[in-house]
């Protein structure tokens, strides 16, 4: 298993801010989700929450097919995640990003890599370049990686109830996943930031919402640098009102 390097940002400059949140099934990302939602609506930002699959009308049928139908095969099964990947950024994500508003998606691409190319071994590479192509080169401003152990994980998942079919993989999948997941992070250390989620999830919330302001703050600059015109103000004003929020003014 090889590290990948990192791969160039998508042209035409957007003045939103494009986050997704990785990590195995049972670490927490539904939750910390929602918890910086709350923190985003209290700031006053604009914001979607998605996931991926089923952010869409089309998503939620494929999330079904993938998740709680037979058995899919390992290609079929990434070009599907490849589908839902390209009509979630052209319908949702995009146009978000595009009116200046900030993302939070359950799961993008970096999932197809680890789960798809490394887990079900068809190939990090292959299968990033798939879901680049489907979503015309739009990777993320920042990727929160909740990293849990994945027996700890799996406790979590069957506290939930009933598994769904790659919940349901033996151990060595996911130890696999975990393992691929910190590769990718480690290819990219400016995009991703790699959180301890065996911790109070109050902890993990308070890291997660560090990780904003400096992401806004990079963000605008490279809107800037690429020729976006004005400054990111919605943005900005949100990161100083996450900031004040937090314990020393969010100062790491």
């Amino acid at each position: 298993m090889t590290a990948l390097a990192a791969p160039q940002p998508a042209p035409h400059p957007h003045p939103g801010l494009f986050i997704s949140f990785e990590g195995g099934d049972g670490v927490g990302k539904t939750t910390q989700i929602t918890v910086l939602a709350g923190l985003l609506d209290a700031a006053g930002a604009d914001h979607l929450v998605t996931r991926e699959p089923g952010g869409t009308g089309l998503g939620r049928e494929i999330r079904r097919l993938l998740l709680h139908s037979g058995e899919v095969s390992p290609r079929a099964e990434a070009l599907l995640y490849a589908a839902d990947r390209a009509h979630h950024v052209e319908t949702r994500v995009r146009p978000a990003l595009v009116r200046g508003a900030i993302v939070l998606t359950d799961r993008y691409l970096d999932s197809s890599v680890a789960y798809q190319g490394a887990a079900r071994a068809l190939g990090t590479r292959e299968v990033r370049d798939l879901s680049l192509w489907a979503t015309g080169g739009l990777l993320p401003d920042l990727t929160i990686l909740l990293d849990a152990d994945p027996s700890i994980a799996a406790r979590r998942t069957a506290d939930r109830g009933a598994k769904d079919r790659l919940e349901c993989e033996a151990g060595a999948f996911h130890t696999v996943l975990r393992e691929q997941f910190l590769l990718l992070a480690d290819a990219e250390p400016r995009r991703f930031v790699v959180i301890n989620a065996d911790q109070d999830r109050d902890q993990v919330a308070d890291e997660v919402a560090r990780a904003l302001p400096p992401a806004i703050e990079a963000r605008s600059a490279r809107y800037r640098e690429a020729g976006g015109r004005g400054a990111l103000t919605p943005l900005e004003r949100a990161a100083a009102r996450i900031a004040a929020r937090l314990p020393d003014g969010g100062r790491l």
